[in-house]
């Protein structure tokens, strides 16, 4: 593995790791931006922008986007989470400068009154089947209540308001504030030539303008707000918990990870054994989500009805006892060996290696090799992921349920 760096004269930043055994590459435009970055009026606006970027450029049509895509046998697509929106592709090395090129392209869309009029429709039937799916609205509505006001509480589909009174104009004001090359970077993983790269993307992007773009990074504590609501259609109960967790930038993150792989991860975890293997739940996870400035943990939980309250008070013992007792190094060695293996299994094939490389440069602004994350996360001790239990306190969580209605 080679490592290549070389920031623009706009800032825009060009990542590379180079790897000649393998069989293909990936690029990627990682753009910091995301719901966050938006307010109530444009909520939703980065994920309705990510689907205009494909409707095509002054240059070419959408059909001639999907024609130029499929071309190549490319494995294309593009992402909007809370904080970053990505578009990413994975070919055969031969035709990476060819993708590299029609990602630089779309990157400066046309941004069509018509398109955009259609597309609208196309969200708000996103929205919807989105809203038909209780454990999704449950999580939106979780990370609302837990944040508060916050602008990590934006949903990143934003509501069906929100993308009617949207305007084409607020678009394109927000993409010229945010597509900025200051807040971008190229990020290339696998078998590719790196000089050809660098001179694609300095020709296609070294004349766009930097325009300062900035974020709120404060950490947010949490609302520790409870709240159920009821809905006639379902018949299980969707209960999500969320808590404090800590930063993209603090090296706790590892412990983080680790944490919420003892207490919620699908197989061989607390709340499997507790809730899973005894038949009062069919589904009990928890995640570690570092962000900029701030963290969570979220866990999320389906049952029935009936056991609703058996299953809060069975996860607030477990919250309880780790509080307690601690963990132990065997469940620690076992939390260890699962991330690992997807980490090492994830990085092996440049598309997954390239979504680290990226989040490692966008968050950390540095280049990690998956050694150092490997290292990072064998070096955790018992004692710090106590000491994280301490410092956070878990079991002090938001809480946003849906269930079905209760009989009188």
């Amino acid at each position: 593995m080679e490592f290549r760096k070389k920031i623009l004269e706009n800032s825009l930043s060009i990542i590379g790791e180079l790897n000649d055994s393998a069989k293909s590459a990936a690029v990627g435009f990682f753009i910091k931006t995301g719901s966050r970055d938006e307010n109530t009026d444009i909520n939703g606006v980065s994920h309705f922008l990510e689907h205009m970027l494909f409707k095509g450029t002054e240059k070419l049509s959408a059909i001639e986007v999907s024609k130029a895509f499929d071309k190549t046998g490319a494995d294309f697509n593009a992402g909007t989470g809370w904080e970053t929106t990505i578009y990413h592709a994975a070919v055969l090395p031969e035709y990476l400068e060819e993708i590299t090129n029609l990602w630089i392209e779309l990157m400066r869309p046309a941004l069509r009154d018509e398109d955009f009029n259609i597309e609208k429709e196309v969200i708000k039937q996103e929205i919807a089947m989105y809203n038909d799916v209780p454990e999704f609205v449950a999580a939106d509505k979780c990370r609302s209540l837990h944040f508060n006001g916050h602008p990590c509480g934006n949903s990143v589909l934003g509501s069906v308001k929100s993308i009617d009174n949207l305007s084409a104009e607020q678009m394109r004001e927000y993409f010229n504030r945010r597509y900025t090359p200051d807040n971008m970077a190229v990020v290339c993983v696998g078998n590719f030539n790196w000089e050809k790269i660098c001179s694609l993307v300095q020709n296609g992007c070294g004349g766009w303008q930097s325009k300062g773009a900035g974020r709120i990074t404060e950490d947010f504590e949490g609302s520790k707000k409870k709240k159920r609501t009821e809905k006639s259609n379902i018949n299980r109960e969707h209960i999500c918990l969320m808590s404090r967790g800590v930063p993209a930038r603090d090296e706790r993150r590892f412990a983080a990870h680790l944490l919420a792989a003892i207490i919620g991860d699908s197989v061989g975890s607390r709340f499997f054994w507790e809730l899973i293997d005894k038949a009062l739940a069919e589904m009990a996870t928890m995640q570690f989500g570092a962000m900029d400035g701030t963290g969570i943990f979220f866990s999320q939980i389906q049952c029935s009805s009936d056991n609703r309250e058996k299953v809060m008070d069975v996860i607030n013992r477990i919250f309880r006892e780790l509080g307690e007792k601690g963990v132990g190094e065997n469940e620690l060695q076992k939390a260890k060996n699962k991330i690992l293996s997807a980490l090492v299994i994830k990085n092996e094939v440049p598309m997954g290696r390239m979504a680290d490389v990226g989040f490692n440069w966008m968050y950390l602004g540095k280049y990690r090799t998956t050694a150092d994350d490997v290292e990072a996360i064998k070096s955790v001790t018992v004692q710090q992921v106590c000491s994280l239990v301490k410092q956070l306190s878990p079991g002090e969580y938001t809480q946003f349920s849906i269930g079905p209605v209760k009989s009188s």
